[in-house]
């Protein structure tokens, strides 16, 4: 069925978001039949920005602001522990080469839904409307039927990072509980059950607060939240240096493992492809998204990098994540820490909203409508249980983080935007002289299935490790 004006009306209401919370790295699609894109000849011109028909419009710098809100959160409290595991020079250093690693492949992904929007006219795609359609309306005939699973694989993997991120914040609300109660960051012998029963007694609070099935109510304190990262950065920066030994004693580089396991937390802890599309789908001039794209990293990167070697440097091989908890006692961090907690637990709820948004459109086609309420609310207390106990068995920040990034961050995006990039490029503008274009797409695939492998590997062995 070919997509009408109604139509796509209806799908941008669905992509626009709340200037003030962080925008979902897609939403779901807007009805249970499958889509049909159709290819228009190059001689019709089609301008895409002209068709889009957005309320609020956000500027450069508005969008700069999102995109440094959708890269950061709660990955950037545990960076320091990856600098600690890889070593502080390396770590600085890698730390710059995936920035702009990342950054080509977000600026690819947005690269290609704007060819695909000209080609298709259409004013905006979600990532997965971007991954069915490459294949759809690729130049490869027999792949055209496997267009819907490339947009379930971008759904699910989508779905486990972010699910997984809030295993993350869970644990990080934990041990801030811990720390406040104990006032202590000493690690006793049987430290990590102590954890388990704090990450245990969040599941009612977090039960409850993940009832709440409107963003509205939420939005407000992704600001504070945002506050809250940098005064932590400041504060890593301050207490850090107060601390810090002489550098030449701090390690420039550990060992292959702990370069694997640094890789997929940095990855975590500044991938932004998710949000990326739904920016560009309501900036004002989606033609300067570059120039967003390059402000936001630089300022990501930064702000990683501060955290990391200020962190790992001041705080040496017994700092632990997250960062906060290796601040003084005294009453200014104790307040902050306290802070953080709140702020990090109201993101529990921006993070779990996204996902299962999506998870819920599929499931709600199972059940009767007028039902609807009660399982939506069954589904919920479904997966606050399921994620509960992720975090309970797994209470391993560090290596949790790790796995996200190398298992989904990889292919969200590294691998699937240069597959995207191969098919929207192949015929035209082709692949280029001694088909440069291949080779650069098949390198980007070849390091982020290496980081994919590897990293997997590496943190799972560490989460077995630290059962």
């Amino acid at each position: 069925m070919e997509m009408n004006s109604n139509h796509l009306s209806e799908t941008h209401t669905q992509i626009e978001f709340d200037p003030a919370s962080k925008p979902p790295p897609q939403p779901p699609p807007d009805d249970g039949t499958r889509r049909r894109f159709v290819l228009h000849s190059e001689k019709e011109p089609y301008d895409f920005v002209a068709h889009r028909q957005i309320a609020k419009p956000t500027n450069t710098l508005e969008s700069t602001g999102h995109l440094i809100k959708g890269c950061l959160g709660g990955g950037i409290l545990g960076i320091h522990e990856a600098y600690m595991k890889c070593g502080i020079w390396t770590s600085l250093f890698i730390t710059i080469i995936f920035g702009v690693y990342i950054a080509y492949c977000v600026n690819l992904l947005v690269k290609s839904a704007q060819t695909l929007y000209k080609r298709l006219h259409l004013p905006q795609m979600s990532y997965p409307d971007l991954a069915e359609a490459s294949l759809e309306v690729g130049p490869f005939p027999s792949l055209k039927k496997y267009s819907k699973w490339f947009r379930y694989a971008v759904d699910l993997t989508i779905c486990i990072d972010l699910f997984g991120a809030c295993c993350v914040y869970q644990i990080i609300i934990a041990k801030t509980i811990k720390e406040v109660v104990e006032s202590t960051t000493d690690v006793p012998v049987g430290d990590q059950n102590i954890l388990r029963l704090y990450i245990l007694t969040l599941l009612v609070p977090v039960l409850l607060l993940c009832m709440i099935t409107t963003l509205k109510y939420l939005a407000p304190f992704s600001l504070l939240a945002d506050a809250f990262i940098v005064a932590c950065v400041v504060a890593t920066v301050v207490y850090g240096y107060q601390n810090a030994p002489p550098l030449s004693s701090v390690p420039a580089w550990k060992d292959t493992i702990g370069f694997f396991e640094f890789c997929g937390i940095v990855i975590f802890s500044m991938e932004g492809v998710g949000v990326s599309l739904p920016i560009e789908n309501n900036m004002k001039d989606p033609t300067k998204f570059p120039l967003i794209l390059c402000s936001g990293m630089a300022v990501v990167v930064s702000f990683l990098m501060l955290v990391g070697f200020f962190g790992y440097w001041g705080f040496g091989e017994n700092s632990i994540s997250p960062v906060t908890l290796n601040f003084p006692t005294t009453t200014f961090p104790t307040i902050l820490k306290c802070l953080m907690g709140v702020m990090i637990f109201i993101t529990f709820a921006l993070n779990f909203w996204a996902p299962f948004n999506l998870v819920w459109f599929y499931m709600s086609k199972k059940h009767d409508p007028s039902k609807h309420w009660l399982w939506e609310r069954i589904y919920r207390a479904t997966f606050v249980v399921v994620i509960t106990a992720i975090a309970i068995a797994f209470p391993n920040i560090g290596n949790l983080m790790g796995l996200l990034g190398a298992f989904c961050l990889s292919n969200m995006g590294f691998i699937f935007p240069a597959l995207i990039d191969l098919l929207v490029i192949w015929e035209s503008p082709g692949l280029g002289k001694w088909k440069w274009r291949l080779w650069v797409n098949v390198l980007v695939i070849l390091l982020g299935i290496l980081l994919f492998v590897a990293g997997t590997y590496s943190n799972v062995k560490g989460l077995i490790v630290n059962l």
